[in-house]
């Protein structure tokens, strides 16, 4: 079987995406489309020949301009897909300035077709917008969602929320699977520390956020940025590592008391795009065997952490409630990391997982 795997805006070794690759590469052969900023050739390796297509992110422009830009990147990618020879295209992603075409292509071409959703697209893209424009947007592309998921053969789908919100409101009924971003690697438990970490990109917005740490600093815990420093902590007394590979990371997030996972990519409590999502720290912080501080309105990842005792859910417009959360949980500490220890299986990629996803992506 041939697959051409559409990594689009994704880098090369992106987690999520690579290990599709790999996977699928064990038994088949893969033409692997990726991202780059750099001057690279394409090359085989194995049963994956790998094709970078080179673009310059992070212009400065307003988001109109930058779709306009990447006009000619989407087509390149939309020549392969009408042009390679393969049996299976999977999107990891749709193409900014052509968000139909591909998947037409695919099925004129009588080819399956998976589309792997990572985010809410039709609010997570072109999120930047605010007003009229948003509103005008947001109402196309719910539009050309449909279209999309309608010439899918398949859908993968990050969480279980996303996908039965998307089905609800479109009223589509497509074969799925739900495949989280799990950790890579199961570490064992280190001797902990009375740390709280926060590990990847630190994004503002979290000032109850640094109200419930400088109180907590208060009673004895530390504060811990693992991958970067961040100005927005630089009023709180921290550490910080710089970047670390995967296995360094979770090597000290291992000895952490508690992880922290709360951000805010734009400025709605309720844009699902957070509210759905499973992100691949929270994932790592329980296979590192680190109970997580989860906030409320993380649906996803806060019905999991009630369900199965790993960690705490806090409000973090109500302080001194969510301090007193942590320190409660602290006390009764030896619970939690028992709770981890019996389900952190669910948390990382293993052979039973990967051969789900094969056979569901083959068959």
């Amino acid at each position: 079987m041939k697959i051409l795997i559409i990594g689009y805006m994704h880098p090369k070794y992106d987690k999520r995406v690579f290990r599709t690759v790999k996977a699928l590469s064990k038994d088949n052969e893969i033409i692997y489309q990726y991202w780059t900023d750099k001057e690279e050739t394409e090359y085989k390796e194995g049963n994956i020949l790998y094709k970078p297509i080179k673009y310059e992110k992070n212009i400065k422009a307003n988001p109109i301009i930058k779709l306009i830009r990447r006009r000619k990147l989407d087509k390149k990618i939309t020549e392969m897909i009408e042009s390679y020879d393969y049996d299976i295209v999977y999107f990891h992603h749709f193409l900014a300035s052509r968000p139909i075409a591909p998947f037409k292509i695919a099925k004129k071409r009588n080819k399956v077709v998976i589309y792997d959703i990572h985010e809410y697209h039709p609010e997570n893209f072109l999120n930047a917008l605010r007003g009229i424009a948003k509103v005008l947007k947001e109402k196309v592309m719910w539009k050309i969602f449909e279209r999309q998921l309608k010439m899918s053969d398949k859908l993968v789908f990050v969480s279980k929320e996303i996908q039965s919100d998307i089905f609800e409101k479109l009223k589509v009924n497509k074969p799925y699977l739900i495949v989280p971003n799990y950790a890579s690697i199961s570490v064992e438990g280190r001797e902990k520390v009375k740390v709280i970490s926060f590990v990847g990109k630190v994004t503002r917005n979290l000032a109850n956020e640094k109200k419930i740490i400088k109180k907590l600093l208060e009673k004895g815990f530390k504060f811990k940025i693992i991958g970067m420093d961040s100005d927005v902590f630089k009023d709180i007394s921290h550490e910080y590592t710089t970047y670390l590979p995967y296995e360094d990371m979770m090597e000290q997030l291992s000895k952490s008391a508690f992880s922290l996972i709360s951000y805010n990519t734009v400025m709605n409590e309720n844009y699902k795009n957070d509210i759905f999502a499973l992100p691949h720290k929270y994932y790592d912080s329980i296979a590192a065997e680190t109970p997580v501080i989860v906030k409320n309105t993380f649906v996803s990842m806060a019905k999991e952490v009630e369900k199965y005792g790993i960690g705490v859910v806090i409000e973090p417009n109500n302080v001194d409630e969510s301090v007193e959360k942590i320190l409660k949980a602290y006390e009764n500490y030896e619970k939690l990391l028992e709770n981890i220890k019996k389900y952190k299986d669910k948390f990382v990629w293993d052979n039973e997982k990967e051969k789900e996803f094969i056979n569901f992506v083959l068959d």
